[in-house]
């Protein structure tokens, strides 16, 4: 959560990256995966997905020869499945794992998904996270913290908090801020 403009979707985006192909930095010291991985990445519309994880993660979604100059590098791009929404939109992304050194290779797969189609198109899933660019609503985001319960794996949330001091903004402070911001 911080204000706009300021990277959250880079940050986000170079932290899947690093989960969708098994390429950690020596400096990380977050969340590693020794396996491939399955991810969703999601946004409010197909359109905001498309223009803004997908983008950081591929590159341009409407220059498909620069596909690969996103964080995740073009050698690591096995396959993509393109949407049937907004045009330019991937529904998916197969993505080498691994492969160097003693590490077996394997290929991850990425989703796109929206908050727009509703909680039930988030139903069903076991995944080993879900990225949430821009504030979900409650039940989405849920929704979305439930598919990697047998995983054990992560979510992220990258936003501002446009939406005021909604339930989910609430979710990520103590009492002691929430009571602390009525105090001057």
């Amino acid at each position: 959560m911080a204000g706009n403009q300021l990277g959250k979707t880079r940050a986000g985006g170079a932290e899947w990256a690093m989960h969708l192909t098994g390429r950690y930095p020596d400096w990380w010291q977050g969340k590693t995966f020794d396996r491939a991985v399955r991810l969703w990445a999601a946004g409010v519309t197909g359109e905001g997905t498309r223009d803004n994880p997908q983008r950081v993660l591929v590159g341009p979604p409407q220059q498909q020869a620069a596909w690969g100059t996103g964080m995740i590098p073009a050698d690591a791009i096995v396959h993509t499945t393109m949407g049937r929404g907004a045009p330019g939109a991937l529904d998916s992304i197969v993505v080498r794992w691994g492969g160097g050194g003693d590490i077996q290779a394997d290929e991850s797969v990425l989703s796109f998904k929206s908050y727009e189609k509703g909680r039930e198109k988030w139903q069903g899933e076991t995944l080993d996270g879900v990225w949430f660019d821009e504030e979900p609503p409650l039940d989405i985001y849920s929704e979305g913290l439930t598919r990697t319960n047998a995983t054990g794996g992560i979510t992220i949330v990258t936003f501002t908090p446009l939406l005021g001091m909604s339930d989910v903004v609430l979710l990520f402070l103590s009492a002691r801020e929430v009571e602390g911001m009525g105090k001057s």
